[in-house]
């Protein structure tokens, strides 16, 4: 508490965002970030209780939660966790991550470009296309988890043929949200520093937004665009 009334961003970030405070904007208010740590916790949980259920390679993990037999019971009920929280995060965001005409190069090699530091896009609004490429990526791995997830919790409810699908579709779909996911923390840190204050304090410094949000920058600041 103390250090929220010290910190005037991080004060007006319990209940704002896309508003200047001296000299950052705060881009995430609490309920988001919130909600988007209640995502990650949930999603590390299945992570770590799924794979020694997965191979006995990581069986070492199942230790981390009582042994093999508290994971099986553990991860289907965290999935669940991990789905209504990955809902609440897609109720709170889907309107944000509609894709704009000028977006739709970052299905290809707009992509690319942004991965090689080659992007000087100054009409990025608060979301990128990469990133919103990853929401709606992400979202739909939620609902494949859970639809494939809950064919697993009663399997016997299934033909073979279905249930082997569901194990296939399962597996295959939590490798991919997995790489996703190691990709996404490592953009939110190491390769844009800044970046990680915005799911933490709520707030990023003016030159950041400038430099890698620009649009949204003049949008909030009111600072006119620069010449063509």
């Amino acid at each position: 508490m103390n250090a929220a009334h010290s910190d005037p961003a991080v004060a007006v970030a319990r209940t704002r965002e896309d508003v200047v405070v001296a000299d950052e904007i705060v881009r995430h208010r609490l309920s988001t970030r919130i909600v988007h740590w209640t995502v990650a916790l949930f999603f590390f949980v299945c992570l770590l209780t799924g794979l020694p259920i997965w191979s006995p390679i990581f069986g070492w993990t199942a230790h981390l939660f009582g042994g093999l037999v508290v994971c099986r019971w553990l991860h289907p009920w965290s999935g669940l966790a991990y789905f209504a929280a990955s809902f609440a995060l897609f109720l709170q965001w889907r309107r944000d991550m509609v894709f704009e005409p000028g977006e739709r190069g970052w299905l290809g090699p707009e992509l690319v470009r942004y991965l090689r530091y080659e992007n000087d896009d100054q009409d990025v609004g608060k979301y990128n296309g990469g990133q919103k490429l990853l929401f709606w990526a992400v979202s739909l791995a939620a609902l494949g988890l859970l639809t494939t997830g809950l064919a697993l919790w009663f399997p016997l409810l299934l033909p073979p043929l279905l249930r082997l699908a569901a194990i296939v579709l399962h597996d295959l779909t939590f490798v991919l949200l997995a790489l996703a996911i190691v990709f996404h923390i490592y953009l939110g840190t190491a390769a844009e520093p800044g970046t990680f204050g915005s799911m933490t304090r709520g707030a990023v410094t003016k030159p950041w937004a400038r430099l890698h949000h620009p649009r949204w920058y003049r949008e909030v600041t009111g600072e006119p665009p620069p010449p063509p």
